[in-house]
């Protein structure tokens, strides 16, 4: 198995052309699932490199969204919550995965946006896409600014680790210097902050269009 070459063609970026991240194709001699998890699978793929037989472990992950919500105070919605892996309760911004089978990411953002904070949005556009972690996992989040937000009809019946969701609402500027104070540390969060207050200063120019695919995935999430 080869995995397909190509590059970012949705790009906004103006610079140098060599400022892209690209797909470079290797030949993968074998790909099995080492273990099977309750939300993620390990995998193990040797491939040639360089010459050399290369072995390595990494998180088949679905993929996730993540919104950013933004009001007519430019205020930014946080919600803080446990995390296991870390034993704290962070402040992040409502998120979720790609787990269900044919939802698109606007989809999916709008539904984490309801279920998490019983929120709706007129206005979407994509802040950013990010690699979380490209040396461990293959996810890749897809972040959306969501303005003109307003409550669900509905609100939402809330279990397991978003039981005691925190919700509020922090200037923009208050939330960037959070981060930049290391005060919080959620790297989903801190990316979203830091695309919107740049973004912000140029205009909003750099916001994408909602409906954007997300960029190919280079190996298939299961054997």
């Amino acid at each position: 198995m080869t995995v397909p070459s190509s590059d970012n063609p949705s790009s906004r970026h103006s610079g140098s052309d060599e400022l892209h991240d690209l797909r470079h194709p290797v030949e993968i001699i074998r790909s099995e699932t080492v273990f099977r998890g309750h939300v993620w699978d390990v995998r193990q793929d040797t491939f040639l490199y360089g010459g050399d037989q290369v072995v390595r472990e990494f998180v088949a992950h679905t993929g996730a969204v993540a919104v950013l919500a933004l009001d007519e105070k430019e205020r930014v919605l946080l919600i803080r919550q446990y995390r296991h892996p870390i034993g704290e309760r962070d402040w992040e911004i409502p998120a979720g995965l790609l787990d269900i089978e044919g939802e698109d990411p606007l989809g999916a953002a709008k539904r984490e946006l309801a279920e998490e904070v019983d929120l709706q949005a007129e206005d979407w556009h994509i802040l950013s896409d990010i690699r979380t972690s490209p040396g461990g996992n293959s996810e890749i989040v897809r972040i959306y600014l969501a303005r003109g937000v307003s409550a669900t009809a509905e609100v939402f019946a809330r279990t397991e680790e978003e039981v005691d969701i925190e919700k509020r609402w922090v200037p923009l500027d208050e939330a960037v210097d959070a981060f930049l104070a290391r005060d919080i540390q959620n790297s989903i969060l801190g990316n979203a902050v830091l695309a919107a207050y740049v973004s912000r200063a140029k205009g909003w120019a750099t916001l994408g269009p909602a409906v954007a695919p997300l960029p190919p995935r280079a190996l298939p999430l299961r054997d």
